[in-house]
């Protein structure tokens, strides 16, 4: 069995990581335009891309003419995107509880699996009915996939602890 202190220091290591992952997939929401534009800039269908992966470059082309026009015109759809940040930057708060208190906040940690688990039905119910592209699908489960591995690592260490009292 782990010594105590390794297991507290892995579970702060990776509650730390994954909260740090929670504000910036959040915060990146916000500036969606221009991170678009920068985007297609680099692998649109005017960049190398188009001879590698042409499905991804016309992808993130249309994504970006898709935003670009409907910021433009309706400025009141990146509103969305901003309450995205916001919810991803209060779930990363919720996990502030399993820092202070990993054994009475191991709900938190399941809670958050569970969320990262939900990903992948989502993803792909939401996706098929929006046309998305499935290889677009895969990288949006891809967050669930390496979400749940630290929250599954921390869980692990929290029922380790749990044994030592």
């Amino acid at each position: 069995m782990a010594d105590k202190t390794v297991l507290e220091k892995r579970i702060h290591f990776l509650l730390i990581l994954f909260i740090i992952a929670l504000v910036l997939a959040g915060v990146t929401a916000i500036p969606l335009q221009y991170e678009l534009a920068l985007l297609t800039r680099w692998f649109g269908i005017d960049s190398f891309m188009l001879r590698i992966f042409p499905s991804m470059a016309e992808w993130i082309s249309l994504v970006n003419d898709s935003v670009q026009q409907g910021y433009g015109q309706y400025p009141l759809l990146a509103y969305g995107t901003d309450w995205l940040a916001f919810a991803h930057i209060v779930i990363a708060v919720a996990f502030i509880g399993p820092l202070r208190d990993p054994i009475k906040n191991l709900w938190v940690i399941e809670f958050g699996m569970i969320a990262c688990l939900l990903i992948i039905p989502w993803a792909l119910i939401f996706g098929m009915v929006r046309a998305i592209p499935f290889f677009w699908i895969l990288i949006d489960m891809s967050f669930g996939i390496f979400g749940v591995i630290p929250l599954w690592v921390v869980r692990r260490d929290i029922l380790a602890l749990i044994k030592q009292l």
